[in-house]
């Protein structure tokens, strides 16, 4: 079937042939044809990325009349991305049809220019539930003679809180109007708003209820709790083309995540509700453009987001529910694509891998995370297919020619390979130069420690006595010395002296950066332990090492050496390129 074969308006076709659709998508097909014949209130039961919108969309504004100027249609969507997201597909379509007027109602914007779209006689609303609940309150806006409603993501709004506001909303709606309800899932409160506001509904699924898209495969990697953030790296490592979601379940744990990964190099950004309207829409406008390539997202901040091309969704935590799973997981694979959702978790989270099998039916494939030698090979083979397709200017490189080849003429080919691929890359090979794998059923996993050679061992006049633990020693090495955890190696504490190990790079940043400073008030005096010290260990009551911390061997040194990465040369897709050192 064709769209030329549905019984839609000749401009409207224009205007979805102008967009370069063909063929409808599954619930298209299933439901437009019902919803221009019939006068019935309808579910619409798919996946996200699955062409909803135009699923409601068409048949509303084929049934609108252009010369009533009257709210006639009226969508409501949970958030306001997907609110302006549907405004522009209703505009985009519409666009050959003369007298349509579509309002976007959404919060964060002036009501008072919302209420003049209204009165200037648009004929659908796209609005979120709030702000069209305070318009309503304020007499800026009628739903009383309004025919066609479409719920989009009902089980999100549902999710939101916005059950009471959707109530009042459709009461002020005319008894005969016709009400379409879309959604991923199906959870009890959905039902009972199809029982509450609708009459024997046509029900149409496109892949089963609660059912996972199929272009999606879904992936877990079990590691310990400390390592989830290495765990991210090491996924953005090895795909260096990724174009993601990173979903977390606070507004804080987002924002430390996405400041992380900026810090370290990575082109990422958080979206969350602490964030101003405005710096969330200049953050989805980038994501959009993919100038933005990492997205670390809050599930509420995320409603909403209709992204296509998106290659990978990562769940650094699971959600609490698996209809919350469900909307992640389908941010990718969107429009017939394949994509790839992953899950972040812990020996005691595995349960929720199997809940959330068994709910949505799909399979979760175990994985071992990726090695630090998979990793440097996939950055070089990605690379090397960049400069594969780098266009060459001939015209503007002749002169330079004949003095770079007689500079290079000592060297073989074999020689240049090598120097070539060192000068990009010599950071990234020593970030992952023996780093240990992350997942936590492996036994290589377990801590091993550096040799003496890799860590420099340290004496602190300051133990239990004094108020001090591991965590305090940590944080006073962390922010006196500026460098990051993971280059901190065993922490050994008595009762009045305490020993800690540091990557033999940070020797001159302990020495330096914690003379002088103080602790709770108490002065301290922090040298280099004797070699003696270290024979003995220096540990009270023969502690075992191993109850010592792990810390990864991949690590950031960017606080000591100079940044050859640091001249915002550009990666495929207009990606920023990645620091590494």
């Amino acid at each position: 079937m064709n769209f030329s074969d549905l019984k839609l308006n000749p401009d409207l076709l224009k205007g979805v042939d102008a967009l370069g659709f063909t063929e409808p998508t599954p619930i298209q097909e299933a439901t437009i044809p019902q919803l221009l014949e019939e006068k019935k209130d309808l579910v619409g039961l798919a996946q996200t990325g699955t062409g909803k919108t135009a699923a409601f969309g068409l048949p509303m504004i084929h049934k609108i009349n252009p010369k009533d100027k009257t709210v006639q249609g009226l969508v409501i969507a949970p958030t306001r991305e997907l609110c302006v997201q549907i405004s522009n597909d209703f505009k985009n379509f519409s666009k050959f049809m003369s007298g349509i007027k579509i309002a976007t109602i959404y919060g964060g914007a002036s009501m008072d220019k919302q209420s003049k779209e209204i009165r200037a006689g648009a004929q659908i609303i796209v609005a979120t539930p709030g702000r069209l609940m305070d318009l309503m309150r304020r007499r800026m806006v009628k739903i009383n003679q309004v025919s066609y409603v479409a719920l989009d993501e009902a089980d999100e709004m549902l999710n939101m809180g916005f059950k009471e506001d959707i109530d009042d909303i459709l009461s002020d709606t005319p008894d005969d109007k016709v009400t379409w309800l879309f959604s991923a899932t199906m959870p009890k409160q959905v039902e009972k708003i199809a029982k509450s506001y609708m009459t024997n509904p046509i029900e149409v699924t496109v892949g089963g209820k609660n059912i996972g898209a199929e272009n999606i495969k879904h992936v877990f990697y079990s590691v310990k709790d400390r390592d989830r953030y290495l765990a991210v790296k090491r996924i953005l490592d090895f795909h260096p083309k990724i174009y993601g979601l990173i979903f977390c379940r606070t507004r804080r744990v987002t924002q430390e995540i996405a400041d992380k990964l900026l810090k370290e190099g990575y082109n990422a950004a958080p979206i969350h509700g602490d964030l101003s309207q405005d710096q969330r829409d200049k953050t989805m406008k980038k994501f959009r453009d993919k100038t933005l390539q990492i997205l670390v997202a809050t599930d509420v901040a995320a409603r909403g987001i209709d992204v296509n091309d998106i290659t990978h969704v990562i769940n650094y935590h699971l959600p609490d529910d698996v209809e919350s799973y469900t909307h992640r997981s389908g941010r990718t694979a969107r429009a017939g694509k394949e994509g790839t959702s992953i899950a972040i978790v812990t020996g005691k989270e595995q349960s929720k891998i199997n809940q959330i099998e068994r709910h949505i039916k799909v399979e979760f494939s175990k994985e071992t995370l990726p090695s630090g030698k998979e990793v440097c090979e996939q950055q070089l083979i990605s690379y090397i297919e960049k400069i594969k397709n780098v266009t060459i200017n001939e015209t503007e490189i002749a002169d330079f020619i004949p003095a770079i080849s007689k500079t290079l003429s000592k060297y073989t080919k074999e020689e240049l390979i090598k120097r070539f691929v060192s000068s990009e890359f010599n950071q990234l090979l020593e970030y992952y130069e023996n780093s240990r794998n992350l997942d936590s059923n492996d036994s290589s996993s377990k801590r091993s420690y550096k040799s003496n050679e890799d860590q420099e061992r340290f004496f602190i006049n300051l133990g239990y006595n004094k108020g001090l633990n591991k965590g305090g020693l940590l944080r006073l090495i962390c922010t006196h010395a500026n460098i990051d955890s993971s280059s901190i190696g065993e922490l050994d504490l008595s009762n009045d002296f305490s020993f800690f190990e540091v990557d033999n790079a940070y020797t001159e940043n302990v020495l330096n950066g914690m003379k002088g400073q103080d602790f709770d008030g108490k002065s301290f005096v922090v040298e280099i332990a004797s070699k003696d010290k270290k024979k003995r260990g220096g540990r009270s009551g023969g502690r075992d090492r191993s109850r010592g911390r792990s810390r990864d061997r991949g690590r950031d040194r960017s606080r000591n050496k100079s940044n050859d990465w640091s001249k915002g040369k550009s990666r495929d897709g207009g990606f920023k390129r990645r620091r590494r050192d």
